[in-house]
Order: C-alpha cells, then structure tokens, then sequence
C-alpha cells in the first residue's frame, strides 16, 4: 500500500467515524438547523414587504434573504469538526491516534470532511423548505449547485478555523467561543437589505469589506438574476482567499498539537 492509498483509507475510516458520531447525537446539529429554519420563516413573514422598494428591482424577498439562513446553518454546522476534535483530545482518543500509523492529515480532515456533508444536507433540506415557499431559482438546476459550492466553500474555511481553535485550546468552550467571530460578520453585511439601503457610512464600510457580502451577493445572483458572472466569480474568489488563510491556520494549528502530543 503506497502513501495516497493509505492516505485515502485513513481519511475515509476517520470521516465514517465522524459522521457515525454525528448521527448518533443528532441534537448536535438538530437545533441550529431549526433556528436557521426558523429564521428564514419570521424574516420572510415579517420583512418582504421591503421588497417593494425600487433598490430591490422586483425581487422576490425570500430569494434575497435565503442565503442569510443557509449561511448561518453553515457558520453553525461547520463548527462541529473543531468540537469533534475537543472531545477526543479530551477522552485521550487523539493521544492514542498518534500512536498508530495514521496518515496525520487524516486525522484533521476526517471530522472536517463530516462537517462539510452534514453542510451539504442542512443546505438541501433548507433549499428544499425554501421551494415549498414558493422559491424560484432563476440559474435553474446549476444555480442550486452553485449555491451547495458555495456553501461547502464557507464551511470549509469555518472548519479550517474551528479546528485550529480547538487544537489550540484543547478547551471546548474556549474553541465554541472563538467561532462566534464569524456570526457577527453574517449581520455586518448586506443581510437584510441591498448596499444602497444602509446609511450608517460605519456599516456600509464593515460590509464591503465583509467577505461574507460576496457570498451572499453570489447567491442572489443565481437565485434572483441567473448566470450573471461578475458576482459570483467574486464569490468564489473571496471564498477561496479565507479557506488559504483558515485551512493553513489549522494546519499549523494540527503540526505543533502533534509534537506536543
């Protein structure tokens, strides 16, 4: 068995490890699936009324606000993979990792790959609730894979960061209190209105330069304009800059927790 294959085996038996896990402690990801539901519903409920106004150009309002509740179920679920590794490092599982012939990589993109497939269906189920809304994807089939790209793209670069606060804590309320960083990144954004509805100069600042702008930008593009290129090539771009930066956080995060282990 050469390096790649024993790579692969190790990084799937760890992966299958953490999805059996997550399927056994379903309330582990149950509940903020539901308050992103939740959300989506009141936001709906309670704030289509502004898609009347001209900046919105006829948009249906739950297009415009189903990336906001697909993002924060991502911020939500991603965070799984950094917990994942508390718990072991806490049991001493992780020290008895280590002295096995793993592949090392493995033993980080394990419980990290779990979490992007535990992303992948929070996102289906949500668009799924979104179409019996009455949800009309204007890229049509692609447009709702583009969606499920982007989505894994910003869980991965949440996952990247929650595993590197947690190998560097070994503390799991120390790691979940480092992720709520990115929450208020979801709300400094163009979350409820377009860029040109926000007065405050502070704000309309914070949300330029917001990564998390471009990604709900890419959404609506395909959800309410279709295959108009300039947002959602951004999208990805901004997306891939924040995975280099978090995945080489957890990187280095992973190679000094192994010495110190």
């Amino acid at each position: 068995m050469n390096l790649v294959q024993a790579f692969m085996i190790h990084t799937w038996i760890l992966t299958k490890r953490s999805l059996i896990v997550l399927i056994r402690n379903p309330f582990t990801f149950i509940p903020n699936l539901f308050i992103s539901l939740f959300f989506l519903l009141v936001y709906t409920g309670g704030l289509s009324g502004i898609a009347q106004l001209p900046q919105f150009e006829g948009a249906d309002y739950l297009s415009f606000i189903l990336p906001v509740s697909i993002v924060s179920a991502a911020v939500g679920g991603a965070g799984g993979a950094g917990q994942s590794l508390v718990r072991d490092l806490e049991s001493g599982y992780f020290a008895r990792l280590l002295q096995t012939p793993v592949t090392r990589l493995a033993i980080v993109l394990g419980p990290t790959i779990a979490g992007m497939l535990q992303l992948i269906v929070q996102t289906l189920i949500i668009l799924g609730v979104a179409f019996l809304l009455g949800l009309k994807v204007e890229a049509g089939p692609g447009g709702v894979l583009v969606i499920l790209l982007l989505t894994v793209g910003w869980g991965l670069a949440f996952a990247g960061y929650s595993v590197a606060i947690a190998l560097k804590t070994k503390n799991a309320q120390a790691a979940q209190a480092g992720t709520l960083i990115f929450f208020p990144l979801i709300f400094l954004s163009t979350t409820f209105v377009p860029l040109e509805l926000i007065e405050a100069q502070w704000l309309r600042a914070a949300a330029i330069i917001n990564p998390t702008t471009y990604l709900f930008e890419s959404m609506r593009a395909v959800l309410i304009d279709g295959w108009v290129m300039g947002p959602i090539i951004s999208g990805f771009a901004v997306i891939g800059a924040v995975c280099a930066v978090t995945v080489a956080f957890s990187v280095r995060s992973a190679t000094r927790a192994f010495k110190r282990e």
